[in-house]
């Protein structure tokens, strides 16, 4: 038969288990939340940087001359 104080020590570590393993739920969670809002921001500027680039090469089709030539003084 099990002991009383080895049935508190037992209820002890359980308790603390059971908190720890709250916390790390809450953490977790917290994560998650975290990456999907970044995942979210970096799909945006992705999108954002094709748009720029996009832009930029119209641009350049559209301009005068050669593309990138060095201005006249060098």
């Amino acid at each position: 038969m099990i002991a009383m104080s080895e049935l508190k020590t037992l209820d002890e570590r359980i308790d603390f288990l059971e908190t720890k393993l709250t916390f790390l739920d809450d953490t977790i969670e917290t994560l998650n939340k975290t990456i999907t809002e970044q995942w979210l921001k970096i799909e945006a500027l992705s999108r954002q940087l094709a748009s720029l680039n996009e832009r930029l090469q119209e641009a350049e089709s559209r301009a005068p001359g050669p593309a990138n030539e060095p201005p006249p003084h060098y």
